[in-house]
């Protein structure tokens, strides 16, 4: 349930910053770092945008050329796969290359973001729409002190790095530090929103809602998601830039 708040919270934000920034219709060269399993890019793939993923995990290659296989011969077309680290975009792509990119839990894996950002910004277009989504370090000690582990709560006030359900190390961001970031390389933040405050301690395994139980939960996540206080301590934050 949570992947699946996640995934259509991004889609609702990244299609209405899609639609104030360019033409309705327009076909947008489409940049996703760390595609993972694809799923933002194989959809807009569907609706006609041209589709880089970019990965460097052979195995996450292997299961979206998979997933790639079951999709209309036009979705495939428009759709690329290249092998690479998002660290190293400008090895593969030139600048101006897209006129989006998309960098959707990733940078909890990156030891130091500017870098890498910077990078990003480059591969983007002028007025191209940059769209990060990370874990947000202003929000850490909420998972385990409503899981009633106090001894991980008060650890995560003092460090942004963390263990995530996976078992791996990873480290978050505080928004405003970002939005100084993005606005130091050139790509200042135009809006940014909270995702997944409500459910975000559902364990594994949880029953998986009705159809009209999750359209009322993504409606109460939508509004916590742009709704201060609420949005400033979501599980994740998703900020979007747009290159100057």
């Amino acid at each position: 349930m949570r992947n699946t708040v996640r995934q259509e919270l991004v889609a609702r934000q990244l299609d209405e910053q899609i639609g104030t920034l360019f033409p309705v219709g327009q076909q947008l060269r489409v940049l996703d770092v760390g595609v993972g399993q694809g799923t933002q890019a194989m959809r807009l793939a569907r609706i006609g945008h041209e589709v880089t993923g970019l990965e460097s995990d052979p195995a996450m290659l292997a299961a979206v050329r998979g997933a790639l296989e079951g999709e209309p011969r036009f979705v495939r077309e428009r759709f690329r796969l290249v092998q690479g680290d998002g660290r190293d975009t400008g090895a593969h792509f030139l600048p101006g290359a897209f006129d989006v990119v998309l960098c959707h839990g990733v940078l909890m894996y990156v030891p130091e973001p500017e870098p890498m950002l910077a990078g990003l910004t480059r591969v983007l277009a002028p007025g191209g729409l940059l769209s990060l989504v990370v874990r947000n370090a202003d929000a850490l000690a909420l998972r385990p002190g409503l899981a009633g582990d106090w001894a991980g709560a008060l650890a995560a006030f003092d460090s942004p790095d963390y263990t995530n359900r996976l078992g791996l190390t990873a480290r978050a961001d505080r928004c405003q530090d970002l939005v100084t970031t993005l606005a130091g390389i050139g790509a200042p933040v135009r809006e940014w929103y909270g995702v997944r405050l409500f459910s975000d301690g559902a364990a594994d395994g949880t029953v998986p809602p009705t159809a009209d139980e999750l359209a009322a939960l993504l409606a109460a996540e939508e509004r916590a998601g742009r709704t201060d206080p609420y949005r400033t301590v979501a599980a994740l934050l998703h900020l979007c830039g747009v290159r100057q």
